[in-house]
């Protein structure tokens, strides 16, 4: 890039876990946190304490693995007492939704390796870490879900083509009671944490386990049918079921693929961009790009400054601004800011155009 500028900012800060904006007087034990960050600045001015984003990563990793194993632990009940039943009563849709809640509570396998993955530090070979393996059990939960629907209609048009009496309803009835219990509990829960910490697959697997919910409840039609003796209206819910996980599918995929294509949320950048506007010294805002890592946000962003700071005053201003990005996005957690310079006179919106042109 043309001109004085500093050198790109690594600064990893980690606010995750809140930060509050206003004064402290009366806590003397934060006054002095405050001045020991910003001698750190003027000692090590690339350099922060990593241990702080290591100990959230953790953290957040444990609550994801204690989400899941819970959710393992309620999953695995319910596909044991609807298993139960299907060996009891015959009934092809509850069957479907046993399979289904079964690939549900195995996707907290591929989950829980990527959450231990992730905790491992980075390093000059993976140097943004080992958070991109829930991308990869993104991917796995995908394909469970999928092999999932493939079984489940596999199971239901052969039922259709060879009928057979559905007995024991009451117990079917029960079934899908617990089945859609069980599942909802384990959505909310997953949801509510994977947007916590921010992960995408935990979020897809919640929003799995929800549709399971929808569909156990299908399974009661189904013994409302059999037992008004229509032999057709088990195994037609259970088409209803496989086409309810063909759903889940399209929606888990989406999620994943746009994590895979380091897709955010415009809102995030149109936050970032006002941040940056925000602080003073800033005359421009160039591209901000961002990009998941794990469930953390990293970004890189570039400023026009004033040509006759000394590169001393420009790192300060990139400090600031990266400090203003960090307060700003939730979950981001480092942000790399570049500094140009515009010229006495020239209009920094052109300093700008030739960067991105050049």
């Amino acid at each position: 890039m043309a001109g004085n500028h500093t050198p790109p900012h690594g600064h990893g800060h980690d606010h995750s876990a809140g930060h509050s904006h206003g004064h402290d007087h009366a806590h003397p034990r934060r006054r002095w946190a405050r001045l020991r960050h910003r001698l750190a600045h003027l000692v090590t001015p690339h350099s922060h304490d990593a241990m702080d984003k290591v100990d959230a990563a953790m953290e957040t990793s444990r609550e994801g693995m204690r989400t899941l194993w819970l959710s393992l632990g309620i999953l695995g009940l319910t596909t044991v007492v609807q298993a139960a039943v299907v060996a009891l009563s015959g009934s092809v849709a509850l069957l479907g939704d046993t399979i289904h809640n079964a690939a549900d509570a195995l996707t907290a396998v591929p989950l829980g390796i990527a959450f231990v993955v992730g905790r491992r530090a980075a390093n000059r070979r993976y140097t943004y870490g080992y958070g991109r393996a829930e991308d990869l059990a993104g991917i796995a939960i995908v394909l469970t879900i999928a092999a999932s629907s493939a079984l489940a209609g596999y199971a239901a048009i052969d039922r259709m083509l060879h009928p057979r009496e559905v007995t024991h309803l009451w117990a079917v009835a029960v079934a899908a009671v617990v089945g859609f219990a069980g599942n909802e509990w384990v959505a909310r829960y997953r949801i509510r944490t994977g947007r916590r910490i921010g992960s995408a697959a935990l979020v897809a697997d919640g929003l799995h386990a929800r549709t399971d919910g929808f569909t156990s409840l299908a399974v009661l039609l189904g013994a409302g049918g059999a037992a008004l003796g229509l032999r057709a209206a088990d195994p037609v819910i259970g088409l209803l079921i496989t086409a309810a996980i063909l759903m889940v599918l399209r929606d888990a995929a989406r999620e994943v693929y746009r994590r895979l294509m380091d897709s955010v949320d415009p809102d995030l950048i149109d936050t970032a961009e006002n941040a940056l506007r925000q602080v003073d010294g800033v005359l421009g805002v160039g591209q901000v790009r961002m990009r998941w890592v794990g469930h953390a946000l990293r970004a890189e962003a570039d400023i026009v400054v004033d040509a006759r700071l000394t590169v001393v005053q420009a790192h300060a201003l990139a400090v600031a601004a990266e400090h203003a990005l960090i307060h700003a996005v939730p979950r981001l957690t480092a942000a790399t800011v570049h500094t140009d310079h515009t010229s006495d006179g020239t209009d920094p919106h052109a300093v700008l155009a030739h960067h991105l042109a050049a």
